[in-house]
């Protein structure tokens, strides 16, 4: 494990980087012979990020009033610590930012971390209320698009591929092709996980076969593709083949949520490659297998589907095989 130093700072620059490395780290935050030891940790194998802030005698650590944080209790070279951290791995940039203002109310404001954590908490709700221009599902769901978008550009010309992206339309499917759809699920996490968002999402229109595109994403670090590089990277590719194409790939992009205003320091790798199903051989909900007095009363249904166990299949309408990030 490496030891990095700096104190007070610690930028996710720095954070991201032992990330993308897969490299445990601790970053001490609080000073030495300070009365509270604070310290900033990057473990299991770089998965993973945690505030550990050290426990009064007596203090037991505080609850955690966010379903994603859990606060529990470590020792570290024998004294007992309390730690923040979550599993949500496609959280961990806000993440960051929430363990270094709780750090702060601790190091500065000579808060506990109970106080710290609850006053952060508080802080933020209003602004976590707010909807931000795309929030990290949506984000990583853009990336992967833009990167099948980039496949098709490749193999069948940038203005097709323009004309075949109808996520942003707010269609059924991502990708209408000449002879079949396509959906595109994207997921940071180890497994291919993915959220289905409605009963019809994973559901052929009629006429016409659907396949499912899993792309996994990794943190990175500086070697990594950040949304707005990949949205840059597109643009430029489909002005310098057709102009009136790119002003049409534009308009998708703001359709879909893009602003260049949004903050975008989150850097992205793949992990493996792409996975290309028939819809058909998917873990899926159907509508034939919701009873039709259920459906009546029930608006929407999301629902979470694991596809790891499965292998790509022969045939598809897309070829991945050069596939990357913009």
């Amino acid at each position: 494990m490496t030891e990095i130093g700096g104190y007070p700072e610690l930028p996710w620059s720095t954070v991201e980087y032992y990330l993308g490395e897969r490299q445990a780290a601790s970053y001490p935050l609080s000073a030495p012979g300070a009365d509270r030891a604070v310290w900033y940790e990057i473990g299991d194998g770089g998965q993973q990020i945690s505030l550990q802030v050290e426990l009064d005698r007596h203090q037991q650590p505080p609850r955690s009033s966010l379903p994603a944080v859990t606060i529990d209790q470590v020792r570290r070279d024998g004294i007992r610590m309390a730690r923040i951290h979550t599993s949500h791995v496609a959280l961990m940039r806000d993440f960051h930012d929430l363990l270094m203002a709780v750090a702060d109310r601790v190091v500065t404001g000579e808060r506990d971390l109970g106080q710290a954590f609850e006053e952060t908490v508080h802080a933020w709700s209003r602004l976590l209320d707010q909807p931000r221009g795309l929030g990290v599902e949506r984000r990583i769901g853009l990336h992967g698009e833009l990167a099948v978008l980039g496949a098709l550009a490749r193999s069948h010309g940038w203005v097709p591929a323009i004309e075949a992206w109808t996520g942003p339309k707010a269609e059924e499917h991502d990708f209408g092709l000449s002879g079949s759809d396509l959906e595109v699920k994207t997921t940071a996490s180890e497994r291919r996980r993915h959220t289905v968002h409605g009963i019809h999402q994973l559901t052929e229109s009629a006429g016409r076969p659907l396949w499912f595109a899993s792309l996994q994403l990794t943190r990175g670090g500086l070697g990594g593709r950040s949304l707005s590089d990949s949205v840059a990277s597109v643009v430029r590719d489909a002005r310098a083949a057709d102009r009136i194409a790119s002003m049409r790939l534009e308009v998708a992009l703001a359709a879909a949520g893009w602003s260049a205003n949004d903050p975008d320091d989150e850097r992205w790798a793949l992990r493996s490659a792409p996975l290309l199903v028939p819809a058909e051989h998917l873990p899926r909900l159907t509508e034939s297998m919701i009873p039709l007095s259920v459906r009546e009363h029930v608006s929407s249904i999301d629902y979470r589907m694991d596809v790891t166990h499965l292998s790509s299949a022969p045939g598809s309408p897309v070829d991945l095989t050069d596939f990357r990030l913009p």
